[in-house]
């Protein structure tokens, strides 16, 4: 390999990583976020933990500026996709939300075929010709470990699909997009323990090329899955770290309460 070479190879494996520079966040007059410091490394998963309305999901969702579309928002600092701030003029919504796939915790494929589902957004991004899509599809089913189930019927509705495998195949319309971060809103709470297990067996597979950043309210999950853990409290980031660490010895005794199920 030469010198430039594993230049150009460092850049790739380092691109993906998020930063929350003193993040707050508005839903009018309601302050649903404080001051959030955090950074997600990338090629690694990052699990957002903490009890329901306490900003976990706001946080995802200001990733990749979903919260920007709701009426009377507003927020203060930064959050930085390498070293862009995602809320700057410069990063236009569309590459952000390429470069940032969501999947949410319903899985919400659209009603039509399970090809057109994967092969839509490559389409709407200029990729027309049909053999440039066949191999984008495939690819993006088999990274979501879908392809064998459903390559003998790809012309047949999504909806068909059970919920597990739709799940999966909101995944891979995620992944034809080549995006270099994935956010995963609660995408198992919703499945029964042998999807869930597949969801999770993804999850680690696709670290391997991807930063994933993931809000689960199953800490038995979190601590599966996730290389680290952020625990949100009433807005705040109370503290975050290697997710062992977290699980086994918490610095904070509300993280400490929360994962030992004295509230939440």
């Amino acid at each position: 390999m030469t010198a430039t070479m594993a230049v150009r190879q460092a850049e790739a494996v380092e691109r993906g990583s998020v930063a929350a520079e003193h993040f707050s966040f508005w839903y009018g007059e309601k302050q649903a976020l404080r001051d959030i410091n955090l950074s997600m490394a990338p090629r690694a998963v990052t699990a957002l933990i903490g009890p329901s309305g306490c900003g976990k999901s706001t946080f995802l969702r200001s990733i990749n500026r979903m919260n920007a579309l709701l009426a009377g928002v507003r927020h203060e600092g930064t959050i930085r996709l390498d070293d862009t701030d995602v809320y700057s003029r410069e990063m236009q919504s569309v590459v952000l939300r390429r470069r940032v796939g969501m999947v949410f915790q319903r899985w919400n494929p659209f009603p039509k075929s399970i090809y057109e589902n994967v092969g839509y957004g490559p389409r709407i991004n200029g990729i027309s010709k049909r053999s440039d899509l066949d191999a984008i599809v495939e690819s993006a089913l088999q990274r979501a470990a879908l392809w064998d189930e459903v390559k003998d019927r790809l012309r047949q509705s999504a909806l068909s699909l059970s919920g597990g495998q739709q799940q999966r195949l909101c995944i891979a319309r995620a992944l034809a997009n080549e995006p270099e971060v994935l956010l995963l809103d609660e995408p198992a709470s919703a499945l029964d323990p042998i999807a869930t297990q597949k969801i999770e067996e993804l999850v680690y597979e696709l670290k391997r090329e991807l930063t994933i950043i993931i809000v689960t309210h199953n800490l038995q999950q979190a601590a599966r899955v996730s290389d680290r853990t952020a625990f949100f409290y009433l807005g705040e980031l109370v503290e975050d770290g290697p997710t062992d660490r977290m699980f086994t010895s918490p610095s904070n005794e509300r993280t400490e309460a929360y994962i030992t199920g004295r509230f939440g």
